[in-house]
């Protein structure tokens, strides 16, 4: 049987991302992987709740930003309070859309990722 593990995103710049991650969503590393040359970096990030991780890789070499494509691909994460978790979006400036008739929003981290917040179901 199969069973989610991880997502991954590839970031320019880790602790950006790690900072972001941290402050918008609550993620915080559970596991890292080190290149012995330094050629890269893995950050498993975990919302202490589930199993589920997202994985932040960073290449040493890489300067551009990466191609998104058309952004046709999100995570989704459920809150219990909605209206204030947009409040701290807000706040943070990271909302990227809005759809109040599906009761959701997206946020964006600082490499053009999509992050979808739902309310949790009851």
């Amino acid at each position: 049987m199969f069973t989610f593990h991880h997502f991954n995103f590839n970031v320019l710049d880790l602790e950006r991302s790690l900072r972001f991650y941290k402050d918008a969503l609550d993620l915080t590393p559970v596991r890292k992987k080190e290149a012995d040359d330094g050629s890269f970096k893995l950050v498993y990030l975990g919302d202490g709740a589930t199993g589920f991780q997202l994985e932040l890789t960073w290449l040493r070499d890489r300067t551009e930003p990466y191609d998104l494509g058309e952004g046709e691909f999100h995570l989704a994460f459920s809150v219990p309070d909605l209206d204030a978790a947009h409040r701290r979006h807000a706040a943070l400036g990271c909302i990227c859309f809005e759809n109040p008739a599906m009761g959701i929003y997206f946020i964006e981290d600082p490499d053009g990722y999509w992050v979808e917040i739902v309310p949790e179901r009851k």
